[in-house]
């Protein structure tokens, strides 16, 4: 099975848009939550948006109505969707996939068995 990889990331200005891809060849994303975190400089890995497998999402209060989570089954791809970019969301953004498939208990980290290596979303004022 192949590693998380994430794309989409970028140097934008506050109010713009980003879309984050993620994809892992030889996984099956559509059994698991899925999810996207993000990581300050200088700040511990917080929970963004989470997908189970009945397509049911979550999203972090702070980023509620600007950020949307999906994921296309035929492609094996989860996206996160960013609106409305504010300085504060600068962070490197990585996805995730849980450790048991058709399982949810909570979205802290230690849940998530598989990781990509980060992309980086600078968003300037």
């Amino acid at each position: 099975q192949g590693q998380l990889v994430e794309s989409g990331g970028g140097l934008v200005q506050a109010g713009d848009s980003l879309r984050l891809s993620c994809t892992a060849p030889g996984r099956t994303f559509s059994d698991y939550v899925m999810g996207w975190f993000r990581q300050a400089p200088g700040k511990e890995r917080e929970f963004v948006a989470g997908i189970k497998w009945t397509d049911e999402t979550d999203i972090e209060n702070s980023v509620k109505g600007r950020f949307t989570i999906s994921r296309d089954n035929a492609n094996n791809t989860l996206y996160l969707q960013m609106n409305n970019l504010k300085p504060t969301d600068t962070a490197v953004y990585y996805c995730a996939q849980y450790r048991v498939a058709h399982y949810f208990g909570s979205y802290i980290t230690a849940e998530f068995g598989f990781w990509g290596q980060g992309t980086q979303v600078t968003v300037s004022a």
